[in-house]
This record gives C-alpha cells, structure tokens and sequence, in this order.
C-alpha cells in the first residue's frame, strides 16, 4: 500500500498585533503538553492552531476559516496537511488527554457510545449504508466507538475507532485511496470495544473503572462480558429484552431452558421483591425514584470451550403499574450495592451530551478528508478541543470556590 508522504509544514506566524485574543491564555500550556512528543516544531505549532480554531471559529469548523480566523490569513494548504497527511500518532496525544482529564475531575466510569457521521458520498474512508444503532435507522455514514471517562463533572471522550464494514474489506481501489492499514479489517463491535480498553489499561495505565455500554443492537453480549471479565472490569451493559438467557428450569418452554431477558425479569418479579431505590440523577440535578427487579443470570455456554458463564446479575427497572420493565441491565457489581449501581447507569448520559457538543460546539463532524490517518487525527484534535474547555471549566470552578472560602 502506499504511503503517505511526509511534509515539513512551515510554523504559522503568531497573529498580529490588535487581532482578537485566542480562548485562552492557558491554551498554550495544554497543547504543549498533548502535543510535546511531536518530532517537530512545525507540528506542535499547528496543533494548537487547529485545537484553537475548534474553540474558537464560530459554525463549520474548516481549514479555510480555522486559518482565517486563528492565523488571519489562508493556510489551507497547510492545515490539510497537518490533520490529513503529517505522521503523528494519535494514541499518545489520547492518552495524555485522558490523563489530564483524570487530573481535573473524578471520573467514576468508563462509557463507550455508538458516534454516527453521516455523509453524501461513497469514498471517505469507512461509509456506506449501515445500521446506526443510535438513530434506530440505515443512514449512509461512517460509525464510531468513542470511550469516555464520565463523572460528575460530565463526560469527555478520550478514544475512538472507526468501525469499517464488510464492503471495505472488499475493495482494494477504497481501501488504498483511503489509506486504510492492511491490518484493519471488519470485526465485530465488542472486538473494537476491548481493544480500545485495552489501549487504556495497557499504554495509557488508567485506573481501572465500571464500563458502560448500550447493547441493545447486538443480539449475544456475551463476548463483551467475557472480555470484560477476563480484563477485571466491572460493568453495566444494557441489553434488549430478547436477548437470550438461561431460565430457571420450572420456567423453561422450550428444552435446553432458553429464553430471553423479559422472560427472566418476569420470574424474578413473580418470585421476588421490587426494590425500591431513590437517588440524585447528576445530569437532571434532581432526584428520582423507581423500583427495580434483581436476579442471577446466565447466558449460553461459550461455543469455543462449552464453558458455562459465571452467574451474573439481572438489574430490571420496572416501576409498578407498568407491565414490563423500561430498560435492561446486565453487570457484575454487587447487587448489595444497588443503591451506588442505578446512578452509574446515568452517567452515560454526560458521554452522549459531551457527544452531541463535540458535533455541534467543537467541530466534531466537520472533517472534509477521505483518509483513515485524517479520520483519527481529527477526532482526536476535536476531544483535545472538548477537553481543554472542560479543563478550564473545571478550573475556573475551583478558583471560584477558593474566593468564597
């Protein structure tokens, strides 16, 4: 496959006297520190022009008017250059990210989200017409997986992958205009969520936390939980009501005693009680109350070894007078611990919010490249734009809470 050239992309001048101000003077600093591994000058320098344009360019986040407006001239050329073409590695700027993003706030969990980006044509690197889980419809896009550490203070997507589908292992005339690396190849979503965690643990060597996943879309969540397992992670993964379980044996209807998760929660409610857990939602600010259905679950043996799953726990939320639950949880926390459970399932709500700001805020889904390398560097950029303003917020709110004291 060829590769793509190497540029020495000239330093942009700093603005001129009299222009507007950048977001911040603590920018600099941030970037230096995500960017500080950079070979060359040249590239940690346009670094922080792209990062502040995200910030600071109002509407569509593009080379034109990103260079325009930080530089105050056209450095299109440039720009492109940097995001599409230059060899730096993605991984490294994410794991500092993270790390910084640690530093600033507590996070409680790990959230890993479906990100659709929608598109017109067929030759950016991983679009087609594709299921997106998310918007419960066929869009013609290119699917994400973003990891997010999510807390109290909200959440900031730190890693990514580019799911590719099955028409990109295909063809060749695709893959190599896009650039796309042999190795890369259409794999199952779960495979994408643990290499992600993986990076996390390994390279960048974050604390362990609960991760949180929305399952639904998949029809068998057990090789996500395996792998979970098999890493010590805890987890919340919600899942549809058919997914197929193991019941009891007085209630199997079929032999083998398989069944679905809706199944399960009707046995539990019918030979157990609700419990009744009220908790402060971090995202609504207010405080709630439902009640919900706990009981062992187990899924179908492992088809590679036949080796049946460790007992894992059912967590329904089913209110009374509603005749099934709203939502399905599959964990392995402790079920004494139910009142600290419920609110983590919430947190996933700062990833999804944190989310719909990157596209809207923060440029996010403006990328006009076509190259698997641009894809990762962009998105990358856009979380380091997102996380800096977090950084700030953060900071700001602590100054603030030292001049009260």
């Amino acid at each position: 496959m060829t590769e793509l050239a190497t540029f020495t992309l000239p330093l942009p001048p700093m603005r001129a006297p009299g222009a507007p101000p950048g977001t911040s003077a603590g920018l600099p600093a941030y970037c230096r520190d995500l960017f500080g591994d950079f070979t060359r000058a040249d590239q940690r320098r346009w670094g922080e022009v792209y990062v502040r344009g995200l910030l600071d360019v109002a509407g569509r986040k593009t080379p034109a008017r990103i260079s325009e407006q930080v530089l105050g001239r056209r450095a299109v050329q440039q720009i492109q250059q940097f995001v599409n073409q230059s060899p730096w590695a993605s991984a490294p700027v994410r794991g500092r990210l993270a790390r910084q993003v640690v530093r600033a706030s507590r996070a409680e969990a790990w959230s890993v989200d479906e990100v659709v980006f929608a598109k017109n044509g067929d030759r950016s690197v991983g679009v087609a017409r594709q299921y997106a889980a998310s918007q419960e419809r066929t869009v013609n896009c290119q699917l994400a997986l973003a990891a997010s550490l999510v807390g109290q203070a909200g959440g900031v997507p730190v890693n990514w992958r580019l799911m590719l589908p099955a028409r990109w292992d295909r063809d060749e005339r695709l893959r190599g205009q896009a650039h796309v690396p042999v190795q890369e190849r259409c794999r199952p979503r779960w495979s994408y969520v643990l290499e992600a965690l993986d990076e996390m643990l390994d390279e960048w060597s974050l604390e362990p936390l609960p991760v949180l996943a929305d399952w639904r879309c998949e029809s068998d969540p057990d090789p996500l939980l395996r792998g979970l397992e098999a890493r010590g992670l805890g987890y919340l993964v919600q899942a549809a009501p058919h997914t197929p379980v193991l019941l009891p044996r007085r209630q199997a209807t079929t032999p083998g005693m398989r069944g679905t998760l809706a199944e399960l929660a009707g046995h539990a409610a019918r030979h157990g009680e609700r419990t009744s857990v009220t908790w402060h939602d971090p995202v609504t600010e207010r405080m709630r109350h439902s009640e919900f259905v706990t009981g062992p679950v187990l899924l179908r043996a492992d088809p590679a070894t036949g080796a049946v799953p460790r007992p894992r726990l059912l967590l329904a939320d089913w209110p009374y007078g509603r005749p099934r639950p709203r939502a399905y949880w599959l964990t392995n926390l402790p079920a004494r611990r139910l009142a600290e459970i419920v609110p983590l399932a919430q947190l996933r709500r700062f990833a999804d919010q944190a989310l719909g700001r990157m596209h809207e805020e923060f440029g996010l889904g403006d990328f006009e490249g076509r190259s698997f390398r641009g894809w990762h560097h962009h998105v990358t950029l856009a979380s380091a734009a997102f996380g800096y303003d977090m950084v700030r917020q953060q900071a700001d709110e602590r100054a603030l809470t030292r001049t009260r004291a």
